[in-house]
């Protein structure tokens, strides 16, 4: 009974993954947050979540704001503020620009199953990376070995870089964003 509900979640997580852009705040209440980073900078205020197989990055300037959440669950999200939810499976590209206002978010998305002792290596690899640009991070185990939450953020004068990594041991999961949010 166990194995197949290992497999219906799995074939479920994978698909269930998405990248969802909202022009508002979302409450922090609504989430588990694990580690927080605020950058004020300029005109722009950022903020950056990092939860166990999420994240949240929400850009605010001039009064307007893009949040992005990468979530595997949409349960109890809120509705209004949706512009755009893609799912993450494979590869997507997406952009944005905010009406009248100088904001624009891009991001790039792209899934992997690897195989154990490949999803191994490349845990380690990135976990590495996240140590040596202290990153926000969440790490937890499944019931096949270690999982991560990666979230790595470079400020420039009018943009905010995001790369996030998301690794699921049990399906060999490794999901990348980049993301680009920005004032023109």
């Amino acid at each position: 009974m166990a194995h197949t509900k290992t497999a219906q979640s799995t074939a479920t997580f994978l698909q269930s993954y998405q990248t969802i852009l909202y022009s508002r705040p979302l409450h922090p209440e609504l989430f588990t947050i694990q580690d927080h980073k605020e950058i004020r900078f300029g005109p722009y205020q950022f903020e950056a979540w990092i939860m166990q197989g999420r994240h949240h990055c929400r850009f605010e300037i001039s009064g307007a704001c893009a949040c992005e959440l990468v979530t595997e669950s949409s349960t109890g999200l809120p509705d209004t503020g949706v512009v755009e939810s893609i799912l993450c499976a494979g590869e997507r590209e997406f952009e944005h620009r905010f009406a009248r206002s100088d904001l624009n978010y891009m991001t790039s998305v792209q899934t992997e199953q690897l195989s154990s002792n490949l999803y191994l290596s490349t845990f380690e690899e990135l976990d590495e990376f996240a140590r040596e640009e202290d990153s926000l991070v969440s790490r937890w185990d499944d019931e096949m070995g270690p999982c991560a939450s990666i979230l790595n953020i470079q400020r420039y004068a009018k943009e905010i870089h995001v790369q996030s990594y998301h690794l699921i041991a049990r399906e060999g999961l490794v999901l990348r964003t980049q993301s680009l949010f920005e004032h023109l």
